[in-house]
């Protein structure tokens, strides 16, 4: 991967190989063009030329404002003068401020590096103490959760200690909270825990709201994820505990005292250095409503940073997806049309980069530079109340005698024909473990275009439901992704709308009997199509939980391959899948299905599939074994076995060459990502596989007894169809109904995870506590079945 050069300006990381990237002023606009400029020297008591410049936008919006009913001006523009800006309040855009659509208003720099910071600059009088610790007093009642000094983002004390080489957390400890270690603890309060999902699904956070007896914590919080468990058992930290403020770099502030503690570098005084602590979730809002919406506002050229984390916040859920959110950014977009964000940097935030809420139409983000995000880079998110018969938890469903089924959204408060393009999005979720570089959720065709996103600890591109479809996802170079987390995707979807039930049985029996529901929320097919994806740790292209209503073609998929998973009506060609293949889990009668054209290198790993769609067949094959395996499938008649000649393999060129076959058409694998020459100068790529040829790996034991068969959970793939938090335990995949075991209560699909006391982690397992326990009358089980617990006792 391709080193990004970083220099120093007013304490921040800037990009480019010296030290001012410049954002050129368009050529001489006509003289009725009115511009009010802003710089560090100014005041808000001049006239804010560019001689006279105002101190604060605030002063520049209300002469805008003014100028904007005068007829005679074609356009306005706010300049910000080169220099770092730390804010007391965001700046706030509303209708008024609204331009003309030929004569946008502009808030854009004068060419040289403009820095809005959310952060406030401390004055401290440091004292030196014991073990290299100095202290000071911070202003009465001012309270910060990060804290800077010149370029670097300092580490709240904490344990394990910080190591940017451990993934997740840049460490973890299974004792973060043991009796051992709370017990030295004299006044936690305040401190926070931070934690994987039980399932790797995301993260919790909570705030230490006390000690109960010597060795325990109280806690709060927690609401981060919207498929709660309980917190990872191993994936675990805690931060802003005094007692751990113990290596350099590491600070706690003490609120009650208005004390702040700091640890140097040894023989570092901290009186000579300049501390930032960031103070602001939000640096502009674009605010208008659906009646009265802001209209042709451009925002360019300017550097956001040092915005407050807001990880505490995340708690409204995304329907029935494993998401939860808070609305806000560091530009938070709501009620907007024809705006556009391009040529910024957002850099060193807390929260979300770039928040585009509820109803906005034709709201460009393009040719951005997102990078060191403490949450998610651009999310597109409309509002619950435009959706029928929402549902808000994975295991809810509206009964449909109660079931809206109208068809579509009930409202317009979404987000609609707007486009995210040519941005270059990395390193963001350092703190928040369920985001993306692009987040979708309740909106309407939208264009993600030509993106580079990579070090991401979940998904790149993540569409978090079916409403409303009708997106096209292409051009995107997507790699590095799942770093942090399990059971997902480069490209990650759910489609839990109105038709899908996460109980099998009832889902099969409603689609059946109502196809009509299907695509009541899904109502526009979804494009994804001439990206690059690469995932190592789940699929390139994940569509999970009923996705329904997507056509893929012409993606290059590196590592993962691709699953679909019960949903309906998804139509996949012409994509090419190195060292992998096609996965398709837990598949309907009549999904209406196709997978045809696509060169795979493994047999499809299929999971509890009885149906197999309208077509699978006519794709193209590295090894005869492969295609028999599928062909005594019953499917794959028309597949091909072929020669993988590739182009230049080496390079990422997997074109086939002198290849004038039917079927499969070669496409364009050389221009991914990013477009604008200053971004591609700085973007990664990702590293190209060494072809394998080996292909899938033999099927496991198995183990019949009494009327089941048996076998282990062996892969991502099963562990994902079975909803696993781990890849354990022994999955009963065949079962005679007059059988013991299904009169006891067990069915095909259910997962052995104890017998009679006795973990099961894998088949041999099983096979042992039975032998074990031979002489058991009623042993006791705990299985897994739609996505929770059970108990039961077997009737031998």
């Amino acid at each position: 991967m391709m080193k990004i050069p970083f220099c120093q300006v007013a304490g921040l990381f800037l990009i480019g190989t010296g030290c001012l990237p410049t954002f050129s002023l368009q050529a001489q606009q006509s003289a009725t063009v009115k511009r009010f400029y802003i710089s560090t020297k100014g005041s808000d008591q001049n006239s804010g030329t560019a001689t006279r410049p105002f101190a604060t936008a605030d002063a520049a919006l209300r002469a805008a404002e003014k100028y904007n009913k005068n007829k005679t001006i074609s356009g306005i523009e706010i300049i910000f003068k080169g220099g770092i800006y730390y804010l007391d309040k965001p700046i706030q855009l509303s209708a008024e401020l609204s331009g003309k659509p030929k004569r946008p208003l502009k808030i854009k720099s004068e060419g040289k590096q403009v820095i809005l910071s959310g952060g406030r600059p401390l004055e401290l009088s440091w004292e030196q103490g014991e073990k290299n610790i100095w202290k000071a007093k911070v202003p009465v009642g001012i309270s910060f959760q990060s804290l800077y000094v010149g370029k670097t983002k300092l580490v709240r004390a904490r344990y394990p200690n910080y190591d940017a080489t451990i993934l997740p957390f840049q460490g973890y400890a299974a004792d973060a909270l043991s009796p051992e270690r709370v017990s030295t603890w004299q006044n936690p309060i305040g401190g926070i825990v931070h934690a994987l999902h039980a399932g790797r699904w995301g993260g919790f956070h909570y705030r230490i709201t006390g000690k109960d007896g010597a060795t325990k914590v109280t806690l709060e919080g927690g609401e981060q994820n919207n498929r709660p468990s309980k917190m990872h058992e191993t994936y675990r930290f805690v931060e802003n505990i005094l007692e751990e403020l113990d290596t350099f770099q590491e600070w706690y502030l003490d609120k009650q005292t208005a004390t702040l503690y700091y640890m140097p570098e040894k023989g570092v005084n901290p009186n000579q250095l300049n501390f930032v602590a960031p103070q602001l979730e939000n640096i502009i809002n674009i605010s208008g409503s659906v009646s009265d919406p802001v209209r042709n506002i451009e925002v360019s050229g300017l550097h956001f940073t040092h915005t407050a984390p807001t990880f505490i916040k995340t708690a409204e859920p995304l329907l029935r997806s494993d998401w939860t959110i808070y609305r806000q950014g560091a530009i938070k977009i709501e009620g907007a049309e024809n705006c556009v964000l391009h040529d910024n940097e957002f850099m060193e935030l807390g929260g979300n980069a770039i928040f585009v809420s509820n109803y906005n139409r034709d709201v460009k983000i393009r040719s951005n530079l997102i990078n060191q995000i403490g949450a998610g880079a651009i999310n597109f998110v409309g509002d619950p109340e435009a959706v029928r018969s929402a549902a808000f938890r994975y295991e809810k469903f509206v009964p449909l005698s109660q079931m809206d089924t109208a068809r579509g959204p009930k409202n317009n408060n979404y987000p609609m024909d707007c486009e995210a393009s040519d941005n270059l999005i990395h390193h963001i979720g350092l703190i928040e473990k369920q985001v993306a570089g692009v987040q979708v959720s309740m909106a309407e065709s939208l264009r993600i275009l030509n993106n580079t996103i990579y070090n991401v600890p979940r998904a790149g591109i993540n569409v978090g439901d079916g409403t409303w479809g009708g997106h096209e996802i292409a051009y995107n170079d997507v790699f590095n992704t799942v770093l942090e987390t399990s059971d997902h995707g480069a490209f990650n979807s759910w489609g839990r709308d109105r038709f899908w039930h996460p109980n099998r049985k009832e889902m099969d029996e409603l689609a059946a009997a109502h196809p009509n529901l299907i695509l009541l929320d899904a109502v526009k097919t979804t494009k994804i199509h001439d990206n690059r994806f690469r995932c190592d740790h789940g699929w390139d292209i994940d569509l999970d939980d009923g996705s329904s209503n997507y056509e893929i073609y012409n993606n290059l998929c590196l590592s993962g391959g691709l699953k679909l998973r019960e949903g309906f009506y998804r139509k996949v060609y012409n994509n090419v899948m190195i060292n992998n293949g096609f996965h398709p889990h837990v598949w309907f009668q009549h999904s209406h299905d196709i997978f045809r054209d696509n060169i795979v290198m493994q047999a499809h790993q299929d999971i509890q599939v009885k149906y197999w769609g309208e077509e699978v067949d006519d794709n193209l094959y590295s090894r005869a074994e492969d295609l028999q395996k599928d062909q005594a499938k019953g499917v794959e008649k028309h597949g091909r076995v072929i020669v993988l000649n590739f182009i230049d393999p080496v390079h990422g060129d997997f074109r086939l060459k002198d290849w004038n076959g039917q079927g499969f058409k070669n496409f364009d694998m050389l221009h991914f990502g990013v477009v604008s020459k200053k971004l591609k100068a700085v973007a990664a790529e990702p590293e190209i596989p060494h072809l394998i040829q080996s292909g899938t790996k033999e099927q496991g034991q198995i183990w019949d007894w009494k009327g089941g068969r048996f076998k282990s959970i062996e892969s991502l793939g099963e562990q994902s169809a079975a909803g696993l938090p781990s890849i354990a335990g022994a999955v009963l995949i065949q079962l005679d109904e007059n059988s013991t075991l299904y009169k006891s209560g067990l069915r095909v699909g259910d997962v052995l995870l104890d017998y009679q006391g006795e973990k099961i982690v894998n088949l041999m397992a099983l096979q042992q506590a039975v032998k074990k326990h031979v002489h058991a009358d009623q042993p006791a089980l705990i299985i897994f079945r739609n996505q929770q617990q059970l108990e039961l006792k077997l009737q031998l």
